[in-house]
């Protein structure tokens, strides 16, 4: 696999993604585009799926040291949240409830009392030019109050890191193919 199918580019929303209308106000906005090699799934839950399996060791303690610090503010946890995964209750992707799915995009996140979120893995339904396809991952925040734009204003640039980490590495373990799907 090319290194160029490693880049992780920053993108615009996609306008056909459901998330760009999410909200009617957003606190934070941002989307990271990646090349699918020929051949890979282009089934967006089974790929959000292999992104959040594969995350690097780091983002587990990031997501430790989050929870110790939001846990005793109320908010929700990851540990809680991946107790309803481990429950197997339906509709849940990782620590995260899924809110829509189609051919091309599963749109997932929480609510919480300080502000609600929305992810979307979405893969370009036809190969752009040159037959490529790609896979975005969007996010949309809409916060509630001063708790939510200071948690937003803290975690923004871990986020980033976290998403384009996250990309990256699925490419480099090498994506699940479409005979998977």
């Amino acid at each position: 696999m090319s290194t160029r199918q490693h880049r992780v580019t920053p993108v615009s929303l996609p306008p056909e993604s459901a998330v760009t209308k999410a909200y009617a106000s957003t606190n934070l906005a941002d989307a990271y585009s990646i090349e699918l090699p020929p051949g890979a799934s282009t089934n967006p839950e089974l790929l959000a799926r292999f992104i959040f399996a594969n995350q690097a060791p780091w983002v587990g303690t990031l997501m430790a040291v989050r929870d110790a610090v939001v846990g005793g503010v109320g908010l929700k946890t990851a540990k809680q949240l991946a107790s309803l995964d481990a429950q197997g209750k339906p509709g849940r992707l990782s620590i995260f409830k899924i809110y829509g799915t189609s051919p091309t995009e599963v749109v997932f996140g929480e609510d919480d009392k300080h502000l609600d979120f929305r992810l979307s893995v979405l893969c370009s339904s036809q190969p752009l030019p040159g037959g490529k396809r790609h896979l975005t991952l969007s996010t949309v925040v809409h916060c509630h109050n001063r708790l939510g734009r200071l948690y937003i204003f803290v975690i923004a640039p871990f986020h980033r890191l976290v998403v384009q980490s996250s990309l990256r590495r699925a490419a480099q373990i090498g994506w699940p193919s479409a005979v998977q799907a």
